[in-house]
């Protein structure tokens, strides 16, 4: 028998917005969130809620804020129960500052057509980068996010917030892929949200999840193939096998997917944490 999910929450206060997996009150000067247990592929919610993935992945954010707090502020206030946060309201900057320290993903799909400036050539699939770089994208309410150039990124926030929020995205990135890989789990890339609280610049959003982040096996990892991971990337692969075309309606899966991926969502808040779920 599946464990009961929370797909939609419905509290007697204002509703800001509903995400891919989080709703989100309004609260004035604060807001607050509640992770729930959608789970979104290629940008599109799918039917089925994955048990305990609001859980383990609000556990984990608020373990990495808690972890980078002296880097960089964020907007945690209060913790509420575990699938729930209260937070300061940022106003956002409209960008997603993705870091990757391995040649995986869109950046290896654009490696192969000699698209990645600045890589050296020859290198494999899900190599491990000489140092981690930036890669920022558009933050799109609807659709595809689309990768920014440093020019676009410094025309939109000014050269100095950008220089800014690039150094503390490395260093943030390089803090917490040493503290997982000592408990076995590589962070091959990850994105992060900035906002400004009172004119501070101010981490938001959630930090360093398996929904924002790929996250992989240390003892499987090999370079020149497919990861084994702790991410959503089982439900993709998963997906992209069924041969879905990855427009709505997107399908139900099947409850051994659901279970093995609800799984994949625990066991990565206990080896990065060191805690039991």
């Amino acid at each position: 028998m599946q464990a009961e999910t929370v797909m939609e929450t419905n509290l007697p206060i204002p509703l800001l917005k509903r995400g891919k997996v989080r709703d989100v009150y309004d609260l004035g000067s604060r807001l607050l969130i509640v992770s729930t247990d959608r789970i979104s592929a290629f940008d599109i919610v799918l039917p089925n809620g994955i048990p305990f993935k609001g859980e383990a992945l609000n556990r984990l954010s608020n373990y990495w804020f808690e972890q980078t707090s002296d880097l960089v502020d964020n907007h945690i206030m209060d913790v509420v129960d575990p699938r729930t946060i209260l937070v300061r309201k940022a106003r956002p900057i409209k960008i997603e500052f993705v870091v990757r320290g391995y040649l995986y993903g869109s950046l290896w799909e654009s490696y192969k057509i000699g698209k990645s400036v600045g890589l050296p050539e020859g290198l494999d699939k899900a190599a491990k980068l000489k140092s981690p770089i930036l890669t920022p994208t558009t933050k799109a309410d609807v659709g595809h996010d689309t990768e920014l150039s440093r020019e676009a990124v410094t025309k939109r926030i000014g050269k100095s917030v950008a220089s800014e929020i690039s150094e503390i995205s490395i260093r943030i990135y390089e803090r917490a892929s040493q503290k997982a890989e000592a408990n076995g789990i590589i962070i091959a890339d990850t994105k992060f949200e900035f906002g400004f609280c009172n004119n501070e610049l101010t981490l938001i959003d959630e930090c360093l999840t398996p929904d924002s982040s790929r996250f992989w096996s240390n003892e499987k990892y090999q370079i020149g193939q497919d990861q084994h991971s702790y991410d959503k990337q089982y439900v993709r692969d998963y997906l992209l096998d069924l041969g879905w075309n990855k427009q709505p309606p997107p399908p139900k899966l099947p409850d051994p997917v659901i279970l093995e991926t609800s799984k994949k969502y625990i066991e990565a808040y206990e080896r990065v944490t060191g805690r039991k779920f």
